[in-house]
Formats: C-alpha cells, sequence, structure tokens
C-alpha cells in the first residue's frame, strides 16, 4: 500500500514490493498471483470463514441472520484496519481492472454464501437469492467508509441489513 501511494499503483511492479516486504520476487508469487492480490489479502481465509460461520449456524437462525452474524463476527478486524480500507478503496475505486478483480472477489463471496446456506438445508432458489445479500454488505462497507462519525462497521451491517429486510417487505 505504501509503494502503491508512493509511486502510483500502475509504476509499482512486483520486484519493488517484494524488495520492500523483504522476499524475493518468487515468494511473493507463492502467495500472490499478480500485485492485483496485494489488495486482497486473506481473501480465501474470509470467505472460509463466512461458509463456515453460516454453515454452522444454530438451525433456528434464519437464512438471513446467520450470515448477517457471520459478517459481523469478524467485523471488529475492519474497525482496526480502517485506514487501509479508505486506501484500498481509493485505489479499487482509481482502477477498473482492480474494480473487475473486486466483483469477482464479491460474487465469489457471493456463491460461497449460497453453498453454507444449501449446506443448511435451504433450497434453491431461496439459498441464491438470500445470498445477494452480500449487497448488503457491500452498501455496508461503503456506508462505514464514508461515515464522518466513524461508526463501526458491525453498526453500519446491521443497519444495511435492516435496510434489506425493509425493502423485501415493500415487495
Amino acid at each position: 500500500m505504501e509503494l502503491f501511494t508512493e509511486r502510483g499503483y500502475e509504476r509499482t511492479t512486483v520486484a519493488e514490493i517484494a524488495t520492500r516486504a523483504g522476499l524475493t520476487e518468487r515468494t511473493f508469487y507463492n502467495h500472490f498471483a499478480d500485485k492485483r492480490e496485494v489488495l486482497f489479502p486473506g481473501q480465501g481465509v474470509f470467505v472460509a470463514g463466512i461458509r463456515e460461520a453460516v454453515t454452522a449456524a444454530p438451525p433456528e437462525q434464519s437464512p438471513l441472520d446467520a450470515v448477517l452474524a457471520a459478517f459481523t463476527a469478524g467485523s471488529d478486524w475492519f474497525d482496526r484496519h480502517r485506514e487501509a480500507a479508505l486506501r484500498r478503496r481509493q485505489f479499487l475505486d482509481a482502477h477498473a481492472d482492480l474494480r473487475e478483480r473486486e466483483r469477482a472477489k464479491v460474487a465469489a463471496l457471493g456463491e460461497a454464501i449460497a453453498d453454507a446456506l444449501r449446506a443448511r438445508g435451504l433450497s434453491d432458489p431461496a439459498a441464491t437469492l438470500t445470498a445477494a445479500c452480500i449487497a448488503a454488505h457491500q452498501l455496508a462497507a461503503a456506508r462505514w467508509l464514508a461515515d464522518p462519525e466513524q461508526g463501526t462497521f458491525g453498526h453500519h451491517l446491521r443497519a444495511g441489513f435492516e435496510d434489506l429486510r425493509r425493502t423485501a417487505r415493500t415487495w
């Protein structure tokens, strides 16, 4: 992130990132497919954690509440990394290829949620439609980053999911 800020995303090379991190390029590529992936660290672990939490949610918990609980369980991590999230968002907003990568990551998260809901016994189309709640997560993230009061990510998640519920009732 420092290199991207100092040199610009386009001008920063993998070799420079590796050197700054005290790694070889080969080691870099053991952890990241390319430099875009630096902006999505731990994505696989995050998706796996959400999938596991949704799958393991109590059976009496509604599908939407299970997803919300999975998201809010780790929301304090985001609060601790707010400044990095703001810088990351600026890079994503400035580069179409990064936004495209983000959309692919969000789609993979939605698929993982749908799979977890199916594992809980929710059939389609309900599992797929419930996984669309990923939009509430995205809205919460945008609101959280723009919040001048710097409210918690968990607060914005709960508000986003309540907006989703309210909207669904009007359909």
